[in-house]
């Protein structure tokens, strides 16, 4: 009894004497971001560092970020970074690279403080598909007193060594405006708010979008959805948005059952204005409980809602994967030497595949519109390198000649979900798809636990068929093209001519009808075709320029806005152009007339495979 009591008090003593001697000790990393002195479009950003025990330290702002699988250094739009001691002095600090900085005299760090610019205001095209831009929905925006997109990785940086530290960020801004971010403001003041993470890792997945208040929620079982929206104009408010997102999200959370990976999922919809200093790459980028939009805000509603159904439900897949289901090179993501995985089928083509397959399987689509969609998909990936290993390139996406190629993962990536899909209804009678094993590779690995990238074939082997793992090292990880036109038979499906709606600005989905002119700067309808029956409606003649659409003048900046948003156009939606004829303007006003066209694609003919056909795309 005495050696216990005295054990127990020199533990005591000695806890007492640890608490004493770390008291000064600082673990955690405080961010203030600044979003009220703006100046010169750019922002400060301070940092109340932890303690270090060693002579220098590395601090970092990523160079790649998940999600984007490109090299896009965010240190470029970073300034004048500074270090200080306790009392003010400055330490030394040097730049061992665009994203990376060494400071001398750790022991006494203290503080950092840079200038943040934002990415919005220098892009050429929006970033995807290019090297020279930052993605627009991953990039960040600074309109003092109107508008902040702050995705937390162009802002905050992060110690070498230090990356499982817990971050605390404070952004003090304008009381008009208002943050919303799936993170939970812990301060109650109107121009403060406090956020808490446990890793940077989690921080940068966790973006915030600060404007004058416009944001809806609701609930879709026990899972709340916030929708903000920025509308530079005030052309649209999240109340007209909501009605049709909260449907496709209710047959979303519907069709996925069992997942349940978040409590509160944040949707950020910037509306981008078109001018020169706005965003221009289109599209959404996924975080684990988030989504950052960026859409034209010249587009017309249902041709928005339409968009914003299949781009935020690819994002809102990504809850399967890879935030549920993913390798060690997800789980330990390095911002600045990353490690790609191997299996980016399955984390973009699995996504891809369930952002089509949810609209037949809950009545959004019909099922020959569904056909139609893989028809498209297997067009363009017949376009790609079509004999490059899916693993080789996964892993190699960021060098050439592979990073060319990552486009095909929502192409061929999203057919090779379908084939698997397929295989694995067949050899269970129907009873079972890619939505089963996703469910079981969830329960199997879950959000903390990681795959090792050489062994995911097996355990989707030893949870499905031997035909799955077959195919998977035939097709996926061996050069072999996949014999589509094969895994549709065993659904009954059958090559055939079928008629689209095409585009009034292409022909076969791909080819443009239109040209532009480099001395005058102008779009025009090309000679030598046949016009087609949009063109022949509104009395559009060969080499006819197109000066307007809709109020949208017809630029180089903004043709991608005018073809994108037309494939929003339906029969009968008014349509108001500008043109130019023999150095004529013209105003035309009428009914659109979208060009049919006939095409090989797909249909159910086999009627002896309805029942599991059936349950391939109802089950």
């Amino acid at each position: 009894m005495k050696k216990i009591i005295l054990t127990l008090a020199l533990a005591s003593f000695f806890i007492s004497c640890k608490t004493g001697t770390n008291a000064t000790l600082k673990s955690d990393v405080e961010v203030t971001i600044d979003l009220v002195n703006v100046k010169e479009d750019k922002v400060m950003v301070s940092i109340a560092t932890p303690t270090f025990t060693t002579e220098t330290a590395t601090f970092n702002i990523p160079k790649i970020v998940p999600g984007t699988y490109s090299d896009d250094d965010y240190g470029k739009y970073i300034e004048e970074v500074k270090a200080f001691d306790a009392k003010g002095n400055p330490l030394r600090i040097t730049k061992l690279d665009v994203n990376s900085y060494s400071i001398s005299d750790a022991t006494k760090l203290s503080k950092i403080t840079y200038l943040v610019n934002d990415t919005f205001d220098i892009e050429k095209g929006g970033g995807f598909g290019n090297n020279t831009d930052v993605f627009s929905p991953a990039g960040t925006n600074i309109d003092a007193g109107k508008n902040f997109m702050l995705n937390t990785h162009g802002f905050v940086g992060y110690f070498t060594t230090k990356e499982e530290t817990p971050y605390k960020l404070t952004v003090n801004h304008p009381a008009t405006l208002v943050g919303i971010s799936a993170m939970n403001d812990l301060d109650k003041s109107e121009t403060a708010d406090v956020f808490m993470a446990s890793k940077y890792a989690t921080l940068v997945e966790m973006p915030i979008m600060y404007s004058k208040p416009d944001f809806t929620s609701f609930m879709v079982d026990d899972m709340e959805i916030i929708i903000s929206v920025y509308s530079p104009n005030g052309k649209y408010t999240a109340k007209e948005i909501t009605p049709y997102m909260e449907n496709m999200m209710r047959a979303q959370k519907k069709f996925l059952g069992k997942f349940d990976a978040t409590k509160k999922y944040a949707i950020l919809l910037y509306l981008s204005s078109m001018t020169p200093t706005d965003a221009k790459g289109f599209g959404a980028l996924e975080h684990p409980t988030s989504t950052t939009v960026v859409m034209p805000e010249t587009m017309e509603l249902e041709a928005l809602q339409e968009q914003l159904k299949d781009v935020v439900s690819h994002e809102f897949f990504h809850i399967v994967t890879p935030l549920t289901v993913h390798s060690n090179e997800i789980q330990y993501f390095d911002f600045n030497k990353p490690q790609m995985s191997e299996h980016l089928w399955m984390y973009e083509g699995v996504t891809e595949y369930f952002a089509n397959l949810f609209q037949v399987n809950q009545g959004l689509i019909e099922e020959d519109e569904f056909y139609e969609r893989m028809s498209d998909k297997i067009a363009q990936a017949a376009s790609m390198n079509d004999k490059m290993s899916f693993t080789k390139m996964s892993k190699n996406v960021l060098e050439a000649p592979y990073k060319d190629q990552y486009i095909n993962v929502y192409q061929k990536g999203a057919l090779i979900a379908m084939c698997l899909d397929i295989e694995i209804r067949e050899k269970s009678n129907g009873q079972k798809g890619i939505l089963q094993l996703m469910q079981d590779l969830s329960n199997e690995y879950g959000t903390k636990k990681a795959f090792k990238d050489n062994e995911l074939f097996a355990k989707i082997t030893e949870l499905t068929y031997p035909e799955v793992g077959a195919f998977l090292n035939k097709y996926v990880a061996g050069e072999t093209p996949i014999p589509y036109s094969e895994y549709f038979a065993k659904m009954g499906i059958t090559e055939a001519e079928v008629e689209v709606t095409g585009n009034p600005f292409l022909i076969g989905g791909n080819q443009p009808i239109i040209s532009y002119k480099q001395d005058s700067k102008e779009f025009f309808f090309l000679p030598g075709i046949e016009p087609n029956a949009f063109m022949k409606e509104l009395g559009i003649k060969n080499e006819d320029v197109i000066l307007e659409v809709n109020g949208v003048k017809c630029s180089i900046e903004n043709i991608n806005q005018i073809v994108g948003g037309s494939f929003g156009w339906k029969d009968g939606d008014a349509i108001a152009m500008k043109i130019k004829r023999d150095g004529k303007e013209i105003n035309i006003e009428g009914k659109t007339v979208m060009p049919k066209e006939v095409q090989e694609g797909y249909k159910a003919t086999d009627e002896s495979k309805k029942v599991v056909r059936e349950a391939w795309l109802k089950g």
